[in-house]
């Protein structure tokens, strides 16, 4: 266990609680929930018993809790409560708190049975959108404000990403029933974030489309050979951190080119890297949308 964090500054709680540090000291002096010791500079560090305590503390709070109530509670009744908030209604929550634990532990076991939980209940649509989305999207704050390390991002996104291949793999055995187009989704060269794309092949996929998934950074030279066997083919890429803003519409205009060898083929891009685009940069056989949902609807 000597790779897993085990001590969190007031600034690591409130990033991953959303409770303000302000209201964390209040609730530690004036209610004594916590205990955190402090280094030789008098600086407050908790341990991963604390940060659990606050996450379960933080969910009966939102759920309407008074601080002055749970203080009142004996320490062995608020995971209790906890378990039956959410048998009601609040296991997103408690599955969110979950994954981060399980994350900043390097906890697969925890990952497992709580996405096992999720799935026993809901779609495996349902728990992208409801809960590894929101997740991914609080990992890049962790990682910005130094309470995650590159480690922890890449234990939990690839366990996320192994979901999306089990689930997809299970279409995978049908033959495809539409037969119009055929997708091939790609990533940029030196494009590696390709969660959201996996996420795109899976739809596809159960849509009963053809998928041809070529994964991360792609060279556009290689993609023509995919025209040499289609003439309907649609490209689905995310752009992420490449290309550039300033390589942007230089890509957009070559591969607009490319798509010059099979008229009726397109190109439908995604991601931040398109927010620097101006409408009128975007050729006619090239379609940007500004989220998965948005593309999804389109096709």
């Amino acid at each position: 266990m000597n790779n897993v964090k085990k001590s969190f500054s007031i600034r690591d709680m409130e990033n991953l609680s959303g409770i303000k540090a302000h209201t964390i000291r209040i609730w530690e002096k004036r209610y004594d929930l916590f205990s955190p010791e402090r280094t030789s500079t008098n600086i407050r560090t908790y341990s991963i018993g604390s940060l659990q305590k606050l996450l379960n503390i933080t969910l009966l709070y939102n759920n309407g809790y008074k601080i002055s109530k749970i203080a009142k509670l004996d320490e062995s009744q608020i995971p209790v409560m906890v378990k039956e908030i959410v048998a009601q209604n609040s296991k997103k929550s408690h599955a969110l708190n979950a994954f981060k634990l399980a994350m900043l532990n390097f906890d697969q076991s925890l990952f497992q049975r709580t996405y096992s939980s999720l799935l026993a209940e809901r779609s495996f649509r349902d728990v992208f959108y409801e809960v590894f989305i929101p997740l991914l999207n609080e990992l890049g704050l962790l990682w910005q404000t130094d309470t995650i390390s590159p480690a922890h991002e890449h234990f939990i996104s690839n366990l996320i990403k192994q979901k999306i291949y089990i689930q997809t793999e299970k279409l995978q055995n049908g033959e495809p029933t539409k037969h119009d187009k055929v997708f091939a989704l790609f990533l940029p060269e030196n494009e590696i974030h390709d969660i959201g794309l996996l996420y795109i092949n899976y739809e596809i996929t159960l849509r009963g489309y053809k998928s041809i998934y070529l994964g991360q950074t792609m060279p556009m030279e290689n993609l023509a050979d995919l025209l040499k066997y289609y003439n309907n083919i649609h490209f689905v890429s995310y752009f992420t951190v490449a290309p550039t803003p300033n390589e942007l519409n230089d890509y957009l205009e070559r591969f607009s080119n490319l798509l010059e060898l099979a008229p009726d083929s397109k190109l439908y891009v995604l991601g931040h890297q398109i927010r620097h685009a101006a409408p009128d940069m975007f050729p006619e056989s090239v379609n940007a949308f500004n989220s998965i949902e948005q593309l999804l609807e389109f096709l």
